[in-house]
Protein backbone atom coordinates (compact mmCIF):
# COMPACT_ATOMS: atom_id res chain seq x y z
CA UNK A 1 0.00 0.00 0.00
CA UNK A 2 1.17 3.66 -0.52
CA UNK A 3 1.40 6.11 2.14
CA UNK A 4 1.55 9.83 1.83
CA UNK A 5 2.97 12.18 4.68
CA UNK A 6 1.77 16.19 4.30
CA UNK A 7 4.15 17.70 6.20
CA UNK A 8 6.75 15.50 5.68
CA UNK A 9 9.56 17.58 6.29
CA UNK A 10 8.80 18.65 9.81
CA UNK A 11 9.41 17.10 13.41
CA UNK A 12 6.14 15.07 13.70
CA UNK A 13 6.20 14.01 10.38
CA UNK A 14 9.94 12.72 10.68
CA UNK A 15 8.94 10.94 13.32
CA UNK A 16 6.07 9.24 12.26
CA UNK A 17 7.86 8.09 8.81
CA UNK A 18 10.29 6.15 10.93
CA UNK A 19 7.34 4.90 13.37
CA UNK A 20 5.61 3.42 9.92
CA UNK A 21 8.92 2.14 8.68
CA UNK A 22 9.61 -0.08 11.73
CA UNK A 23 5.97 -0.99 11.85
CA UNK A 24 5.81 -2.20 8.32
CA UNK A 25 2.36 -2.04 7.40
CA UNK A 26 -0.67 -0.64 8.48
CA UNK A 27 -5.18 -1.49 7.79
CA UNK A 28 -5.43 -1.24 4.38
CA UNK A 29 -8.82 -0.99 1.55
CA UNK A 30 -8.92 -5.10 2.00
CA UNK A 31 -9.62 -4.08 5.57
CA UNK A 32 -6.50 -6.49 6.79
CA UNK A 33 -3.26 -5.43 7.45
CA UNK A 34 -0.92 -4.89 4.01
CA UNK A 35 2.57 -4.47 4.21
CA UNK A 36 3.51 -0.36 2.83
CA UNK A 37 5.60 -0.88 0.14
CA UNK A 38 5.80 3.16 -0.73
CA UNK A 39 5.89 5.62 1.55
CA UNK A 40 5.76 9.29 0.58
CA UNK A 41 6.87 12.38 2.50
CA UNK A 42 5.32 15.85 0.88
CA UNK A 43 6.62 19.10 2.16
CA UNK A 44 7.86 22.66 1.51
CA UNK A 45 11.20 22.21 3.02
CA UNK A 46 13.59 19.45 4.48
CA UNK A 47 15.99 19.38 6.85
CA UNK A 48 19.64 18.42 6.22
CA UNK A 49 18.84 14.92 8.44
CA UNK A 50 15.89 14.08 6.13
CA UNK A 51 17.41 15.06 3.01
CA UNK A 52 20.76 12.69 3.83
CA UNK A 53 18.41 10.02 3.76
CA UNK A 54 17.85 8.95 7.57
CA UNK A 55 13.72 8.14 6.85
CA UNK A 56 15.31 5.32 4.70
CA UNK A 57 13.37 4.02 1.46
CA UNK A 58 10.60 7.16 1.47
CA UNK A 59 10.50 9.43 -1.49
CA UNK A 60 10.71 13.08 -0.60
CA UNK A 61 8.75 15.60 -2.72
CA UNK A 62 9.53 19.10 -2.19
CA UNK A 63 6.18 20.71 -3.05
CA UNK A 64 4.21 23.43 -0.93
CA UNK A 65 0.33 22.17 -0.19
CA UNK A 66 -1.08 24.79 -1.86
CA UNK A 67 -0.54 23.62 -4.90
CA UNK A 68 -3.78 21.53 -6.12
CA UNK A 69 -1.37 20.39 -8.86
CA UNK A 70 0.84 19.30 -6.38
CA UNK A 71 -1.12 17.52 -3.89
CA UNK A 72 -3.06 15.43 -6.24
CA UNK A 73 -0.23 14.60 -8.16
CA UNK A 74 1.63 13.02 -4.94
CA UNK A 75 -1.28 11.11 -3.80
CA UNK A 76 -1.96 8.81 -6.91
CA UNK A 77 -2.36 5.81 -6.08
CA UNK A 78 -2.39 6.29 -2.22
CA UNK A 79 -3.97 4.51 -0.03
CA UNK A 80 -3.18 6.30 3.70
CA UNK A 81 -2.86 10.18 3.83
CA UNK A 82 -1.88 11.70 7.14
CA UNK A 83 -2.27 15.20 6.78
CA UNK A 84 -0.04 17.20 9.25
CA UNK A 85 0.97 20.04 6.88
CA UNK A 86 0.33 23.37 8.84
CA UNK A 87 1.00 26.98 9.06
CA UNK A 88 1.47 27.25 12.89
CA UNK A 89 -0.40 29.32 15.46
CA UNK A 90 1.73 32.38 16.04
CA UNK A 91 2.38 32.74 12.48
CA UNK A 92 -1.62 32.37 11.52
CA UNK A 93 -2.29 35.22 14.22
CA UNK A 94 0.20 38.15 12.27
CA UNK A 95 -0.67 36.08 8.45
CA UNK A 96 -3.94 35.50 7.83
CA UNK A 97 -4.53 35.27 4.29
CA UNK A 98 -1.14 32.60 4.39
CA UNK A 99 -3.36 30.82 6.89
CA UNK A 100 -6.45 30.46 5.03
CA UNK A 101 -4.45 29.32 2.48
CA UNK A 102 -2.08 27.05 3.70
CA UNK A 103 -4.21 25.58 6.62
CA UNK A 104 -7.68 25.92 5.06
CA UNK A 105 -7.01 25.57 1.05
CA UNK A 106 -4.25 23.20 1.25
CA UNK A 107 -7.02 20.58 3.89
CA UNK A 108 -9.29 21.26 1.11
CA UNK A 109 -6.34 20.26 -2.07
CA UNK A 110 -5.85 16.75 0.28
CA UNK A 111 -9.47 15.97 0.96
CA UNK A 112 -10.33 16.41 -2.53
CA UNK A 113 -7.53 14.61 -3.92
CA UNK A 114 -8.55 11.72 -1.25
CA UNK A 115 -11.93 11.60 -2.28
CA UNK A 116 -10.60 10.66 -6.06
CA UNK A 117 -9.10 7.89 -4.73
CA UNK A 118 -12.18 6.57 -3.57
CA UNK A 119 -13.96 5.76 -0.24
CA UNK A 120 -11.30 3.32 0.94
CA UNK A 121 -8.77 5.72 1.02
CA UNK A 122 -8.07 6.50 5.16
CA UNK A 123 -7.05 10.14 5.97
CA UNK A 124 -5.94 10.88 9.02
CA UNK A 125 -5.66 14.79 10.10
CA UNK A 126 -3.89 16.61 12.87
CA UNK A 127 -5.55 18.65 14.65
CA UNK A 128 -4.95 21.02 17.60
CA UNK A 129 -6.82 21.37 20.91
CA UNK A 130 -6.59 24.96 19.46
CA UNK A 131 -10.61 24.83 18.20
CA UNK A 132 -11.58 25.32 21.87
CA UNK A 133 -11.53 28.94 23.05
CA UNK A 134 -13.53 31.35 24.32
CA UNK A 135 -16.67 31.76 26.48
CA UNK A 136 -17.12 28.09 25.41
CA UNK A 137 -14.44 26.45 27.06
CA UNK A 138 -14.76 23.91 30.13
CA UNK A 139 -12.44 22.34 32.58
CA UNK A 140 -12.02 20.30 31.13
CA UNK A 141 -12.82 20.28 27.33
CA UNK A 142 -14.23 17.31 25.55
CA UNK A 143 -14.73 16.24 22.38
CA UNK A 144 -18.28 17.38 22.83
CA UNK A 145 -17.46 20.87 24.23
CA UNK A 146 -18.80 23.62 21.72
CA UNK A 147 -15.77 24.82 19.38
CA UNK A 148 -15.46 28.47 19.85
CA UNK A 149 -11.80 29.53 18.70
CA UNK A 150 -10.64 32.60 19.28
CA UNK A 151 -6.78 32.50 17.02
CA UNK A 152 -7.36 32.32 13.24
CA UNK A 153 -5.08 28.64 13.80
CA UNK A 154 -8.01 27.44 15.98
CA UNK A 155 -10.20 28.33 13.37
CA UNK A 156 -8.81 26.35 10.51
CA UNK A 157 -8.11 23.11 12.31
CA UNK A 158 -11.62 23.39 13.67
CA UNK A 159 -12.92 23.74 10.05
CA UNK A 160 -10.41 21.08 8.66
CA UNK A 161 -12.30 18.62 11.50
CA UNK A 162 -15.90 19.44 10.18
CA UNK A 163 -14.66 19.07 6.33
CA UNK A 164 -13.58 15.21 7.75
CA UNK A 165 -16.36 14.75 9.23
CA UNK A 166 -18.48 15.79 6.29
CA UNK A 167 -16.53 13.85 3.52
CA UNK A 168 -16.57 10.56 5.72
CA UNK A 169 -20.61 10.99 6.50
CA UNK A 170 -21.01 11.44 2.19
CA UNK A 171 -18.78 8.13 2.20
CA UNK A 172 -15.81 10.10 -0.01
CA UNK A 173 -12.99 8.83 2.36
CA UNK A 174 -12.87 7.18 5.69
CA UNK A 175 -11.29 10.17 7.42
CA UNK A 176 -10.61 10.84 11.66
CA UNK A 177 -8.85 13.94 13.52
CA UNK A 178 -6.67 13.50 15.98
CA UNK A 179 -7.14 16.39 18.50
CA UNK A 180 -3.62 17.30 19.28
CA UNK A 181 -2.18 18.77 22.89
CA UNK A 182 0.63 21.26 22.78
CA UNK A 183 3.82 18.12 21.79
CA UNK A 184 6.78 18.08 23.69
CA UNK A 185 9.74 18.29 23.78
CA UNK A 186 10.67 19.11 20.04
CA UNK A 187 14.29 19.26 19.36
CA UNK A 188 15.95 22.37 17.77
CA UNK A 189 15.19 26.15 17.94
CA UNK A 190 11.94 27.62 18.99
CA UNK A 191 9.65 28.16 16.11
CA UNK A 192 6.89 30.76 15.57
CA UNK A 193 4.24 28.81 17.87
CA UNK A 194 3.11 30.23 20.68
CA UNK A 195 3.16 27.17 22.35
CA UNK A 196 6.69 27.07 21.83
CA UNK A 197 7.92 28.10 24.77
CA UNK A 198 6.33 24.84 26.28
CA UNK A 199 9.41 22.67 24.47
CA UNK A 200 11.71 25.66 25.26
CA UNK A 201 11.57 25.50 29.00
CA UNK A 202 12.45 21.71 28.93
CA UNK A 203 14.97 21.71 25.85
CA UNK A 204 16.96 24.79 26.65
CA UNK A 205 17.84 24.05 30.74
CA UNK A 206 18.38 20.53 29.48
CA UNK A 207 20.97 21.94 27.11
CA UNK A 208 22.27 23.95 29.63
CA UNK A 209 20.74 27.19 28.19
CA UNK A 210 18.39 29.65 29.96
CA UNK A 211 14.96 29.70 28.61
CA UNK A 212 12.81 32.87 28.01
CA UNK A 213 9.26 32.41 29.46
CA UNK A 214 6.16 34.71 27.70
CA UNK A 215 4.10 33.03 29.91
CA UNK A 216 3.20 33.66 33.89
CA UNK A 217 4.29 30.49 35.99
CA UNK A 218 1.29 29.22 36.93
CA UNK A 219 -0.38 29.30 33.56
CA UNK A 220 -1.69 25.63 32.95
CA UNK A 221 -1.13 23.95 29.46
CA UNK A 222 -2.09 20.14 28.21
CA UNK A 223 0.75 18.74 27.06
CA UNK A 224 1.97 15.19 25.60
CA UNK A 225 4.66 13.30 24.74
CA UNK A 226 5.61 13.39 20.68
CA UNK A 227 5.95 9.06 21.34
CA UNK A 228 2.31 9.26 22.48
CA UNK A 229 1.31 11.49 19.34
CA UNK A 230 2.93 9.11 16.70
CA UNK A 231 1.67 6.38 18.39
CA UNK A 232 -2.03 7.98 18.80
CA UNK A 233 -1.86 9.05 14.76
CA UNK A 234 -1.35 5.44 13.66
CA UNK A 235 -3.93 4.47 16.14
CA UNK A 236 -6.33 6.46 15.22
CA UNK A 237 -5.70 5.20 11.32
CA UNK A 238 -6.61 1.42 12.93
CA UNK A 239 -9.55 2.18 14.20
CA UNK A 240 -12.48 0.34 12.52
CA UNK A 241 -14.85 2.70 11.10
CA UNK A 242 -17.50 1.45 12.59
CA UNK A 243 -16.55 2.16 16.26
CA UNK A 244 -15.69 6.24 15.33
CA UNK A 245 -19.41 7.08 15.30
CA UNK A 246 -20.67 10.45 13.56
CA UNK A 247 -17.69 12.33 15.27
CA UNK A 248 -14.19 11.51 13.81
CA UNK A 249 -12.33 14.02 16.34
CA UNK A 250 -10.72 12.11 18.98
CA UNK A 251 -9.01 14.85 21.79
CA UNK A 252 -6.05 13.31 22.50
CA UNK A 253 -5.10 12.67 26.46
CA UNK A 254 -2.93 15.21 28.43
CA UNK A 255 -0.77 16.75 31.39
CA UNK A 256 -2.03 19.40 33.14
CA UNK A 257 1.47 21.38 33.26
CA UNK A 258 2.31 24.70 34.30
CA UNK A 259 5.92 26.33 34.04
CA UNK A 260 6.69 25.84 37.81
CA UNK A 261 6.12 21.97 37.70
CA UNK A 262 8.28 21.92 34.47
CA UNK A 263 10.86 23.48 36.13
CA UNK A 264 10.39 20.63 39.23
CA UNK A 265 10.56 18.16 36.84
CA UNK A 266 13.90 19.12 34.45
CA UNK A 267 15.62 19.67 37.80
CA UNK A 268 14.49 16.07 39.19
CA UNK A 269 15.66 14.39 35.64
CA UNK A 270 18.90 16.81 35.05
CA UNK A 271 20.05 15.30 38.42
CA UNK A 272 19.85 11.84 37.49
CA UNK A 273 21.69 12.31 34.21
CA UNK A 274 24.32 14.68 36.05
CA UNK A 275 23.31 17.61 33.81
CA UNK A 276 23.70 20.86 34.80
CA UNK A 277 20.66 22.81 33.83
CA UNK A 278 20.25 26.50 32.46
CA UNK A 279 17.21 28.47 34.16
CA UNK A 280 13.87 29.42 33.03
CA UNK A 281 13.83 33.11 32.93
CA UNK A 282 10.56 35.11 33.32
CA UNK A 283 10.25 37.03 29.68
CA UNK A 284 6.86 37.98 29.59
CA UNK A 285 4.76 38.90 26.26
CA UNK A 286 1.42 39.87 26.50
CA UNK A 287 0.82 38.98 22.72
CA UNK A 288 1.70 35.15 23.41
CA UNK A 289 0.23 35.17 27.02
CA UNK A 290 -3.29 36.52 25.08
CA UNK A 291 -3.37 33.80 22.42
CA UNK A 292 -2.78 31.26 25.32
CA UNK A 293 -5.41 32.68 27.47
CA UNK A 294 -7.30 31.24 24.71
CA UNK A 295 -6.51 28.34 24.95
CA UNK A 296 -7.83 25.35 26.95
CA UNK A 297 -5.94 24.66 30.24
CA UNK A 298 -7.26 20.74 30.94
CA UNK A 299 -8.64 18.45 28.57
CA UNK A 300 -10.35 15.20 28.48
CA UNK A 301 -8.69 12.02 26.50
CA UNK A 302 -11.29 9.58 27.55
CA UNK A 303 -12.95 8.75 24.57
CA UNK A 304 -9.89 8.15 22.71
CA UNK A 305 -8.72 5.88 25.62
CA UNK A 306 -11.72 4.10 25.08
CA UNK A 307 -10.93 3.78 21.10
CA UNK A 308 -7.22 2.44 22.03
CA UNK A 309 -5.22 5.17 21.63
CA UNK A 310 -2.62 5.34 24.60
CA UNK A 311 -2.42 7.75 27.72
CA UNK A 312 1.37 9.84 27.68
CA UNK A 313 3.90 8.39 30.71
CA UNK A 314 4.59 10.23 33.14
CA UNK A 315 6.13 14.02 32.77
CA UNK A 316 9.55 12.64 33.63
CA UNK A 317 9.54 9.66 31.24
CA UNK A 318 8.45 12.22 28.38
CA UNK A 319 11.55 13.90 29.14
CA UNK A 320 14.04 11.25 29.70
CA UNK A 321 12.68 10.28 26.36
CA UNK A 322 13.46 13.33 24.69
CA UNK A 323 17.06 13.33 26.30
CA UNK A 324 17.64 8.93 25.04
CA UNK A 325 16.38 10.06 21.43
CA UNK A 326 17.91 13.48 20.63
CA UNK A 327 20.50 13.70 23.40
CA UNK A 328 19.77 17.32 24.86
CA UNK A 329 22.97 19.07 24.63
CA UNK A 330 23.87 17.86 21.65
CA UNK A 331 20.75 18.54 19.37
CA UNK A 332 19.21 21.47 21.35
Amino acid sequence: MKVVITGGGGFLGSQLARKLQDRGELTGPSGEPEPIDELVLFDAIFSGTIQQGWVGEATLLTRNITDRDAVFDAMVDADTIFHLASMVSGECEKKFDDALNVNLQGGLHVFESARARGPKTRVVFASSIAVFGGEAMQEPNTDFTKQTPQTTYGITKAACESLVNDYSRKGFFDGRSARLPTVIIRPGKPNAAASSWASGMFREPLAGEPCELPVHRDQCHPMTGYRTVIDSLVEIHEIHPENLGQDRALGLPAHRVTPAEAEYVVNAVAEEREIQPGLIVDAFDPEIQAIVDNWPTDVDGSRAVKLGLPHPPELKEIVRQYLDDFGGAEMA
